[in-house]
């Protein structure tokens, strides 16, 4: 029998892009599957930052949540989840 470690089973996520952020990256959403390993927003973090150039130049000023709630680094990820990258807005 396989015994398989929980960091390599398949897990696709939701991000979402928001405000100057969107712009810069040039979309709103996209689906990514994980590969094994990345199991936390940080993982994750690093993910976004290798495949956007703007998401990277940005990282230090970007929050993100997860399922609604804004996320530390070594919160888990997990299948299914809606990530959201939210730099900061200003407003008057």
């Amino acid at each position: 029998m396989l015994s398989r470690n929980p960091g390599d089973t398949a897990m696709s996520l939701r991000v979402l892009y928001f405000a100057g952020l969107r712009d810069a990256v040039g979309i709103a959403e996209e689906t990514i599957d994980l590969p094994p390993g990345i199991r936390t927003v940080r993982g994750l973090a690093d993910l976004l930052a290798s495949r956007h150039r703007a998401y990277a130049e940005r990282r230090a000023h970007v929050r993100i949540a997860r399922n609604e709630a804004f996320a530390g680094d070594e919160e888990p990820v997990a299948d299914g989840d809606v990530v959201a990258l939210i730099p900061p807005v200003a407003g008057g």
